[in-house]
């Protein structure tokens, strides 16, 4: 029903920034919320950041609050995550995912995924 799409992952030195781009398809994204998760080898799908329909409520998990920022671009159906300072602990493959009820949810309940794109911080 939904296609996302990331793209802006990337190899990037300790300390570094990096934007990821996430494009949905379809004319409903203006009415679901937003959100990226991660996921390194081993470990768990972590919650990164959501924001809601028209932005009004921006979550981010504790680990990148100060350094990650979430925003979205209704007109053009994106979403982004500009990432600062990044370290080791950001290697993750990242994926964009939405809900479609427009509630930034903290735990996996997104109706839709994208495939991710690989981040990799040097250490």
């Amino acid at each position: 029903q939904v296609q996302l799409v990331e793209s802006g992952g990337g190899l990037v030195p300790t300390g570094g920034s990096l934007t990821l781009t996430c494009a949905a398809s379809g004319d409903a994204f203006s009415r679901y919320a937003m959100a990226w998760f991660r996921q390194a080898p081993g470990k768990e799908r972590q919650f990164v950041a959501g924001i809601s329909h028209r932005g009004g409520r921006i979550e981010y998990g504790d680990s990148v609050k100060g350094r990650f920022t979430i925003s979205r671009d209704n007109t053009k159906n994106m979403v982004y995550l500009q990432m600062n300072s990044l370290n080791s602990e950001d290697t993750a493959i990242y994926r964009c995912a939405a809900n479609r009820f427009g509630i930034v949810e903290l735990n996996d309940d997104y109706h839709y995924w994208g495939q991710g794109t690989q981040v990799t911080v040097a250490s």
